[in-house]
C-alpha cells in the first residue's frame, strides 16, 4: 500500500509539472514564439521560452525568426554577445553560448537588442526601416539567464583561451548561403550582401569636418587595427548547426568488396531453375540458413566471395539456380574515438563507416584538437592517418578505409598554429604540417586578394618564452603576384606567427570630385591639365536653371587644407576659364535657387497663395498664373505691389503701388510690372464677397419659420418683419437668439474656468478648537464640492445666448438700441409664453411653481420649501426670461426692500440660489459663484428654448 500511494504521488507531482509546462509554453497567448523548444542541453532555464509584453512579441518572433532562417549570421551575433559579456567582467567563450541563450538575450536585453540589429543593417542584410520595426523593448533579462551567460568557462574552454587567444573573437562574414527558387527572404529584409572585402576591404570613417566634400570624405577614413580575433580554420565544418546531422550518412554503398559480419542483414536472389528473394541475417556465429541446404558461414567473407559459396552450396539443390547477394541491412560497429575531441568514447556506427565518420559522430576535434593529423587504429596497429586539410582546401579524400568493430581513432593536440590576417582571402588560423615557408602559409589562405599591397608584409612573432617582436617582409616596388613567392619564399614561419597583409590606400590619388547641379555627379579620372569643361563640357550636363556662381574646393598639399576658388559658369562652358584641376579638386555647381534665391510672394485671391521662386523677367501676370489664377471672389480691377528699393547700399525704402492685373492677365503689357526679388503681390476680394451666402433661421412662435438670407447690415426687426411677425401664442420676452461668436466665447471661458478650478488648492479655514478629524473631513468636503463643479460644467453644453430686450410690438423698439444686427448662422427662437416659475439650487423642493401675477421672488421661495443649509442666501439671483441677470444691489432689486426677493417675477424667470462655498479661500468662492453662474444661465437658456 505504502508502495503505491509513493507511485500515485510521484504520478500526480509529473502531472502537475506537464500542467505547468503546459501553460508557460502557451503563455496566456502571449508566447514569444508559435511553437514551443524545449532548451538544448547545456542551456539555462532563462533560454527557454517565456511570456513576453504584447507590444514586444512581434518584434521577437520576427527577429529570432529571420536569424533563425540565415545561420551564417549566427556566430557574429554570438561574438557580439561574447564581447558584451567580457566588457561585463565574464569569463566566457563564444562555443559555450548556445542558440537559445543567443535569442533570450536578444529578447531581453534592449541594448543588445539594438547592436545587433544595428550591425544586420551595416552588413546589408536589414533595411533601415524594417530595423525600426525589430529594435523593440524586451523584458528584464532574468538572475538565471545572467548566471548561465556570464558563467565561468570550462576546462576546455580555458585551454582554447589559453592556446588559441583569438580563436574566438571576430570572425568574417562569410557570403550568401545558396537557396532554391522557392526559399524567398523574409517581406521587407534584404538579401545578405555580396562579400566584396577582396575588391574593397573594410574601412572605419573618422570625424570629417568637411562632410559633404567627397574627395575628404575619402581621405578621412582608416582601415581598422590588424584584428586580434580569427576563427580557426576548419572548425566550423564539425558544427551541429552546419552539418545538420549528428549522424553523418555513409560515404559508399556495399560493394563486392565489402566483409560480412554478424548483424549484417542479406538478400539472396535465386533464379534460373526457380525463383526465389530470401532475406537471412547473419547470427553470432557469422551464418546464414539457406533451403535444403542449412547453415553456410560468410562471416570474414566479401560480398563476392559470400555470393560464390552460396551459389555453390544451392546449385545441388535447384537446377540451373543463379544466385546474386546483396546487403539490405549493414551491421553496427563499435569504434572508440578518443583524444582531443568534442565527445571522446565509444560509437556504434554504420560498418560503411569511414574515420571521418565517426569523428562526425564525436562532434569533431576540440580547439586544442589536431585538424591535420587523424590517426586511425586497429589495435596496436596504425591502419592510415588523414590530413582534413587535403579535404578541406583541395577537395582531395585519399584511401578510404572502412572502420571494423574495435578500431579507434585519434585525434592528438594541434601541432604549430599561424594566423594570417588582412587582404587574404581566407583570413584565419591555420596548423602546420610540414609547412615551413611563409608563401605555403598565404597559399593555405587563398592567396593574396587583388586589393593588398603588396609592399610590405608584417608579421608578429612570438620569441619562445621570451617577447613579441615584429618582422617585415619588403617588397620591391610594383610588385606582382608572380614575384611575390619568389621573394617571399625564403621567410620561414614560426608557431605563434601572426602574418598581416595590408590593404591599398582606400581613394585614388588621381580623382576629381563632381557634385551640385549637375545629371552626374560622381568621381571622374584626373589628367594633367583639366579643366571644368573637361567635367561639364555644357550647359545640357547641368540641371535646369544653374547658377552663375560655382566654386572648386581644393585640398592645397601637402596637407590638404581645403581652399575655395570661386568661378564664373558662363564663362568656364565658353571657354573663357583659366583655372586648372588638380587632384582631389571637387567642383560644386549651385542651382539658381540654391545661392542667394530670388523669391517673390502673392496673397489674396489666388488658388496657391504662397512663396514661389522667382524665375528671370518674371511679371505680375506670370506670377498670378503660377498660382493658380484668380479665385472667383477675385477683384481684377486693381492689386496692390509692395516692393523695396535699395538706394545707395545703405538703406531700404519699402514702396507700394496700384497694379492693373485684370488688364495685365488679359495680354496688355503696359498694365503689368515686372517683379523684383521680394516682392509681395495682394490681390483683393471683391466687396461685399463675404456676404454673399449668409443666412440667419427663426423658429417658434413666428407666421413663417424657417432658415431666411441675409441681406448687407440687416436689423432683427427687419427679419421678424421678413417671417410674417409673431404668432398669437408668441412670448417675445422670452426670445433666445442664439450666436456662434458668443458660444465660442462661452466655450472658452468654461474651458478656462474649469483650468482655474483644477489648479486651485483645496484649503479651509476651521476654528482653533476644531479636531484634527473635522478638518481632514471639512478638506475632503471641499476637495468633493470641486470635483461636483468641474463634472457639471464639463457635461452641460454652453450658451451662445446674446440677450435682447424685445415686444411684441416691433414697431416699439424698431430703430432702437435694442434692434440689432443679425450675423451669419444666427438661430432666433421665439418660444410659447410661459406659465411657470423656475426655482432652482440650493432649496428643498426645486420645482417649476404656476405664474402668479405681482408675486415677488420670497414667495416663490417660500413655495419651494425655502433654502437648505448649503444655500448662499446673500448670492441668491434671478435670471430672467430675456436672459438678463437680477443680482444682489443690481437693476430690478426692490427699491426699499434693497433685496432680490422683492423683486416681482414674470413668465419664464428662474430664481437660483447658489451653494456657499466650503471653506477655502476668497478666490476659490468667486470662482465657484462664477461656475454657478455659467450652469445657471445654460440651462435658462435651454428652459426658454424648450418651452
Amino acid at each position: 500500500m505504502r508502495t503505491m500511494n509513493r507511485l500515485f504521488r510521484k504520478q500526480s507531482f509529473y502531472v502537475t509539472i506537464l500542467f505547468c509546462c503546459f501553460l508557460a509554453a502557451e503563455g496566456f497567448g502571449q508566447s514569444t514564439d508559435q511553437t514551443p523548444s524545449a532548451a538544448p542541453s547545456g542551456s539555462s532555464p532563462a533560454s527557454a521560452q517565456k511570456p513576453t509584453r504584447a507590444g514586444a512579441s512581434d518584434s521577437n518572433a520576427a527577429l529570432r525568426q529571420f536569424v533563425q532562417s540565415h545561420p551564417e549570421v549566427v556566430e557574429q551575433l554570438k561574438l557580439l554577445l561574447v564581447e558584451r559579456l567580457r566588457a561585463e567582467g565574464s569569463l566566457i567563450d563564444e562555443q559555450s553560448v548556445s542558440d537559445e541563450e543567443l535569442y533570450d538575450r536578444l529578447q531581453t536585453d534592449a541594448a543588445f537588442r539594438t547592436e545587433a540589429v544595428r550591425w544586420l543593417v551595416e552588413q546589408g542584410y536589414l533595411s533601415e526601416d524594417v530595423a525600426q520595426t525589430l529594435i523593440g523593448q524586451g523584458e528584464a533579462p532574468s538572475g538565471e539567464s545572467r548566471a548561465q551567460l556570464g558563467r565561468p568557462p570550462s576546462s576546455e574552454s580555458r585551454a582554447q583561451l589559453a592556446r588559441e587567444p583569438g580563436e574566438t573573437g571576430a570572425t568574417e562574414l562569410r557570403g550568401p548561403t545558396s537557396k532554391r527558387p522557392s526559399e524567398r527572404p523574409p517581406m521587407g529584409v534584404l538579401p545578405p550582401p555580396y562579400d566584396d572585402s577582396a575588391l574593397n576591404p573594410k574601412t572605419i570613417p573618422q570625424d570629417n569636418p568637411y562632410p559633404s566634400l567627397p574627395s575628404a570624405k575619402d581621405l578621412y577614413t582608416q582601415f581598422p587595427e590588424q584584428p586580434k580575433n580569427l576563427r580557426r580554420f576548419g572548425s566550423e565544418i564539425f558544427r551541429a548547426d552546419v552539418v545538420g546531422l549528428r549522424n553523418f550518412p555513409m560515404d559508399l554503398p556495399a560493394g563486392p568488396e565489402y566483409v560480412l559480419g554478424p548483424g549484417d542483414t542479406v538478400t539472396v536472389d535465386i533464379w534460373g531453375g526457380v525463383s526465389q528473394r530470401l532475406t537471412r541475417p547473419v547470427d553470432r556465429e557469422g551464418r546464414i540458413s539457406l533451403p535444403d541446404a542449412g547453415p553456410v558461414v560468410v562471416a570474414g567473407l566479401t560480398l563476392i566471395q559470400a555470393q560464390k559459396i552460396v551459389q555453390s552450396v544451392l546449385e545441388p539443390q535447384f537446377h540451373n539456380a543463379r544466385v546474386d547477394l546483396s546487403v539490405t541491412r549493414l551491421r553496427s560497429v563499435r569504434v572508440y574515438v578518443v583524444g582531443d575531441v568534442q565527445r571522446p568514447g565509444a560509437y556504434d556506427i554504420s560498418s560503411l563507416s569511414t574515420p571521418l565518420n565517426a569523428l562526425y559522430a564525436a562532434g569533431g576535434p576540440t580547439p586544442t584538437g589536431s585538424l591535420r593529423i587523424v590517426k586511425h587504429y586497429r589495435g596496436d596497429q596504425l591502419v592510415s592517418e588523414m590530413d582534413l586539410y587535403d579535404l578541406l582546401i583541395r577537395g582531395v579524400r585519399k584511401s578510404i578505409e572502412y572502420l571494423q568493430p574495435g578500431d579507434s581513432i585519434l585525434v592528438p593536440p594541434v601541432g604549430p598554429l599561424v594566423a594570417v590576417a588582412g587582404m587574404v582571402r581566407r583570413p584565419a588560423i591555420y596548423e602546420l604540417k610540414g609547412e615551413t615557408q611563409l608563401a605555403d602559409v598565404i597559399d593555405m589562405a587563398g592567396g593574396v586578394s587583388v586589393s593588398a599591397s603588396l609592399g610590405e608584409i608584417k608579421v608578429e612573432r612570438i620569441e619562445a618564452h621570451e617577447k613579441r617582436v615584429m618582422v617585415s617582409v619588403k617588397m620591391s616596388p610594383g610588385a606582382d603576384q608572380q614575384s611575390l613567392s619568389k621573394t617571399i619564399g625564403p621567410f620561414r614561419v614560426q608557431d605563434g606567427d601572426r602574418v598581416w597583409v595590408a590593404p591599398i590606400l582606400p581613394y585614388s590619388d588621381r580623382s576629381v570630385y563632381l557634385q551640385g547641379h549637375v545629371y552626374r555627379p560622381g568621381t571622374y579620372p584626373f589628367k594633367e591639365g583639366m579643366k571644368v569643361t573637361d567635367l561639364v563640357h555644357s550647359y545640357q550636363e547641368v540641371l535646369p536653371e544653374p547658377a552663375n556662381h560655382a566654386e572648386i574646393i581644393r585640398l592645397q598639399p601637402p596637407d590638404f587644407r581645403p581652399q575655395t576658388i570661386a568661378i564664373d559658369l558662363p564663362s568656364a562652358l565658353a571657354g573663357d576659364e583659366t583655372v586648372t584641376l588638380q587632384q582631389f579638386d571637387t567642383v560644386r555647381i549651385f542651382g539658381r535657387y540654391e545661392v542667394d534665391a530670388p523669391r517673390v510672394k502673392i496673397y489674396g485671391e489666388v488658388l496657391r497663395p504662397g512663396e514661389f521662386p522667382m524665375s528671370s523677367g518674371m511679371t505680375a501676370a506670370a506670377l498670378v498664373e503660377m498660382a493658380g489664377g484668380f479665385r472667383r471672389s477675385a477683384y481684377k480691377e486693381a492689386a496692390t505691389l509692395a516692393s523695396y528699393v535699395i538706394e545707395n547700399g545703405t538703406q531700404v525704402v519699402t514702396g507700394e503701388q496700384s497694379v492693373k492685373i485684370g488688364a495685365a492677365m488679359a495680354g496688355d503689357a503696359a498694365s503689368d510690372v515686372r517683379l523684383k526679388p521680394g516682392d509681395i503681390l495682394t490681390i483683393l476680394q471683391i466687396p461685399g464677397w463675404s456676404e454673399i451666402g449668409q443666412h440667419a433661421a427663426v423658429n417658434g412662435e413666428v407666421m413663417y419659420p424657417g432658415s431666411y438670407g441675409l441681406t448687407e447690415g440687416e436689423h432683427l426687426s427687419t427679419l421678424l418683419k421678413r417671417v410674417g411677425g409673431f404668432s398669437s401664442a408668441a412670448y417675445p420676452q422670452g426670445a433666445v437668439l442664439d450666436r456662434v461668436e458668443v458660444r465660442r466665447l462661452a466655450e472658452k471661458g468654461k474651458q478656462e474656468l474649469i483650468r482655474r478650478i483644477e489648479a486651485t488648492t483645496a484649503t479651509v479655514h476651521v476654528a482653533p478648537t476644531s479636531t484634527g478629524q473635522d478638518q481632514a473631513a471639512l478638506l475632503q468636503a471641499v476637495q468633493q464640492q470641486q470635483l461636483q463643479t468641474i463634472s457639471r460644467l464639463r457635461s452641460q453644453e454652453v450658451s451662445g445666448r446674446l440677450v435682447i430686450n424685445i415686444t411684441g410690438d416691433i414697431s416699439q423698439w424698431e430703430n432702437t438700441p435694442a434692434d440689432i444686427q443679425v450675423r451669419d448662422g444666427d438661430v432666433i427662437t421665439v418660444p410659447k409664453k410661459p406659465n411657470f416659475v423656475v426655482v432652482n439650487g440650493q432649496v428643498y423642493n426645486p420645482s417649476a411653481i404656476s405664474w402668479m401675477p405681482g408675486k415677488e421672488a420670497e414667495w416663490y421661495l417660500r413655495q419651494a420649501g425655502n433654502t437648505t443649509e448649503m444655500a448662499l442666501k446673500k448670492g441668491i439671483y434671478i435670471i430672467r426670461a430675456n436672459g438678463s441677470v437680477v443680482s444682489p444691489g443690481g437693476v430690478g432689486a426692490g427699491w426699499f426692500k434693497g433685496s432680490v426677493l422683492s423683486t416681482r417675477m414674470r413668465p419664464g424667470d428662474i430664481l437660483v440660489v447658489p451653494e456657499k462655498a466650503l471653506g477655502g479661500s476668497s478666490a476659490w468662492k468667486t470662482t465657484l459663484e462664477t461656475a454657478q453662474l455659467l450652469s445657471s444661465l445654460a440651462v435658462a437658456a435651454a428652459v426658454a428654448v424648450r418651452f
